[in-house]
C-alpha cells in the first residue's frame, strides 16, 4: 500500500493579553521560539498570524504527537511573551485595518497586486498535505475528491463573527477568501497535462509567477508530491485538527483504492459542488447538503455517516480509525463556530469568546511542563 503521509499547516492567531484584540507580534514568538520551533514557525502576510508546520508525518499517531509538542512550545513561547495564541477562522472583532502587513518581498508583491483584497484577507486556516503516488495520479484524486470538500469543510466551521459582527455564517473565512482569484473548488481536469498546461498560461502570460498562486480549496502540490487540501477553518482544539487530516488522509487512500481496483466515483459539476460548499459555509453541520445522485437535500449527519462508511476499508489499514471516529463528537459538541456562538449567546460579550478560542486551543496542552 502507497504510504500516505501527512504534513499539517495551522494558521494561530496572536493575541494581546490585554485588549484580546489581534497583535503585530509575530516576530516576538519566532524570536522566542527558535531554540526549538526555528523549523517549524513561519511568518504570514499579516504579522498577527504566525503559521506552524509538521514535518513530514508517516501516520496520523506521530502528526497528532507532533502537533501536540509544536503547540505546547508555541504556547509556551506566547506566554513568556505576554501573549497569547488562538485558533479559530476568523477574530470575533480584530479590523484588519488596524493589523500590519509583514514586510517581505512576496507579501508587498501580494498587497502590490491585490490591494485591500490582500490586506482585507485576515484569515486563518488549516492546510493538509497527504502523499500521494505521482501527480498524474494526484489529478485523478483532486477529480473525485472536490465532491467530499464541503463535508469536510462543515466539520471545520470556525469563523462566525468577523469585525464586531455575527456574520450569520458559521464559517466566513471562506467568503472572505473568496476575493482573491483562483480561489475555490478546482474544476475538473482530464490529464496531467491539461491541468499543465493551464498553469502553464498563467505563467507565461504573467498572471502569476508560480504556482502557489493557485489558492484552490484542494490543489495537487506545485512542488511536493502531495495533494493539499485548503478549505477548513483552522479548528480550536488539537483533536479536531487530528481528525480532520485522518478523514482527508482516508478519503485520499480510499480513492487510491478505487482507481488501482479500475474502479471510479461519478464526476459532478463544480456549479453544484459549489451549492454544497455554500450550505456549509452558512450552517456548518446543521445544514442540509445536495444528494446529487438522489436529487434531494440531506442533513449532514446522514451524509457524514455515509462517508465515514466509504472509508471504512480503508481506515484500519491506516490505523486512524479512532481519529476519523472523533467526527462523531465535534456533530455532538458543535464545531467551532457552534460554540464561539454559544459563548457569545450567554454572554454577549465578544472578548469572552475570545477567552473561550484560548482555553480551547490550549485543552489538554500544559504550557507550564516542558515538552520533550
Amino acid at each position: 500500500m502507497h504510504q500516505f503521509t501527512i504534513g499539517i499547516e495551522e494558521e494561530y492567531q496572536i493575541i494581546d493579553v490585554e485588549s484580546r484584540d489581534l497583535i503585530s507580534h509575530v516576530s516576538k514568538i519566532i524570536e522566542g521560539g527558535k531554540a526549538v520551533l526555528s523549523e517549524n514557525l513561519k511568518h504570514e502576510m499579516h504579522e498577527s498570524m504566525i503559521e506552524m508546520e509538521t514535518g513530514i508525518c508517516q501516520n496520523i499517531q506521530e502528526a497528532k504527537a507532533e502537533l501536540t509538542n509544536l503547540r505546547r512550545h508555541l504556547i509556551k513561547t506566547a506566554h513568556e511573551q505576554n501573549l497569547r495564541v488562538s485558533g479559530g477562522g476568523t477574530h470575533p472583532f480584530s479590523n484588519w485595518e488596524h493589523n500590519t502587513i509583514t514586510d517581505g518581498e512576496r507579501y508587498n508583491k501580494i498587497v502590490d497586486d491585490m490591494g485591500d483584497v490582500a490586506r482585507g484577507n485576515l484569515i486563518f486556516g488549516l492546510h493538509v498535505h497527504i502523499g500521494i503516488p505521482n501527480r498524474e495520479e494526484g489529478v485523478r484524486i483532486q477529480n473525485v475528491m472536490r465532491y467530499f470538500l464541503p463535508h469536510v469543510y462543515a466539520l471545520s466551521t470556525n469563523s462566525p463573527f468577523w469585525i464586531g459582527r455575527n456574520t450569520g455564517f458559521k464559517s466566513y473565512r471562506q467568503e472572505i477568501f473568496v476575493k482573491f482569484p483562483r480561489t475555490g473548488i478546482p474544476s475538473f481536469f482530464n490529464s496531467l497535462a491539461e491541468f499543465d498546461s493551464y498553469v502553464d498560461l498563467l505563467v507565461k502570460t504573467g498572471t502569476i509567477d508560480n504556482a502557489k498562486k493557485i489558492w484552490w480549496d484542494l490543489r495537487v502540490h506545485p512542488f511536493y508530491p502531495t495533494i493539499e487540501f485548503r478549505i477548513c477553518d483552522m479548528p480550536l482544539r488539537i483533536e479536531e485538527t487530528v481528525c480532520l487530516a485522518a478523514i482527508m488522509q482516508a478519503l485520499v487512500a480510499k480513492i487510491y483504492k478505487l482507481h488501482q481496483q479500475n474502479l471510479s466515483f461519478r464526476s459532478y459539476r463544480r456549479l453544484l459542488l459549489n451549492e454544497n460548499k455554500w450550505r456549509a459555509s452558512k450552517s456548518g453541520i446543521e445544514a442540509h447538503l445536495i444528494d446529487f445522485g438522489k436529487e434531494e437535500s440531506v442533513p449532514y449527519p446522514d451524509l457524514l455517516k455515509e462517508l465515514l462508511e466509504f472509508i471504512d476499508d480503508v481506515v484500519d489499514e491506516l490505523g486512524c480509525r479512532e481519529e476519523v471516529e472523533y467526527a462523531w463528537k465535534i456533530l455532538e459538541n458543535g464545531t467551532g463556530a457552534d460554540r464561539q456562538l454559544q459563548i457569545y449567546k450567554e454572554t454577549g460579550d465578544l472578548t469572552k469568546v475570545v477567552d473561550y478560542m484560548i482555553s480551547e486551543t490550549e485543552y489538554g496542552i500544559t504550557h507550564g511542563e516542558t515538552a520533550s
